[in-house]
């Protein structure tokens, strides 16, 4: 469900940025794209052999739906009017749109994905607007995006306490460093010689 949702929310947020004034950026999302890609069809197919599966493998399909649909809404930042870099970012060439924009273009390509395999979204609020032709969704909570953000999601203490040991496991390689720097500058301020004195 990852891989098909959220690699799907990255290849809509993506593509536009292989379009970007960065030309570094720009070339880099090329190939980043590509990779999405595979991922997202992966996680597509995947997804569609649980629906496709046993009773118990549907429901799983659908409670991982129900577990990442909010979540996928929220990869495309904070909605504009709260979004502080969007409109600088938009300004100079390097996002061509909106997170609102990219956001509701995810939504309008998902949903019928949604369909096509049968389970339902879980937004009570969602319907499609017959005169835009979009899918209007209910409004996000962002409290866990927000909690998240700070520092406060569900692996986050592990994740630094894994960065936190390899920190101090790395201990000894920064010193061997340092003390074959401090070697090599002696050696520099000697002339070369290291027997000099």
């Amino acid at each position: 469900m990852i891989g098909w949702l959220t690699d799907g929310a990255a290849i809509v947020n993506q593509v536009p940025l292989s379009r970007s004034s960065y030309g570094p950026y720009a070339r880099a999302m090329v190939r980043i794209c590509q990779e999405e890609s595979f991922h997202h069809r992966q996680g597509f197919d995947l997804v569609r052999k649980l629906v496709e599966g046993t009773p118990e493998q549907r429901l799983m399909a659908q409670q991982a739906l129900d577990r990442w649909w909010w979540p996928t809404l929220m990869v495309f930042g904070p909605p504009d009017a709260d979004s502080p870099h969007s409109r600088q970012s938009m300004k100079w060439g390097i996002k061509l749109y909106s997170n609102d924009t990219l956001r509701q273009k995810f939504i309008d390509q998902t949903v019928p994905q949604i369909h096509h395999l049968g389970l339902s979204v879980p937004d009570p609020d969602l319907h499609l607007n017959p005169h835009t032709g979009h899918y209007e969704s209910g409004p996000i909570d962002w409290s866990e995006f927000r909690r998240v953000i700070a520092g406060n999601g569900q692996c986050n203490r592990h994740r630094l306490n894994s960065r936190r040991r390899s920190w101090d496991q790395g201990a000894w390689v920064r010193e061997a460093a340092a003390c074959h720097a401090a070697k090599q500058a002696a050696q520099s301020a000697n002339g070369g010689d290291e027997h000099a004195e």
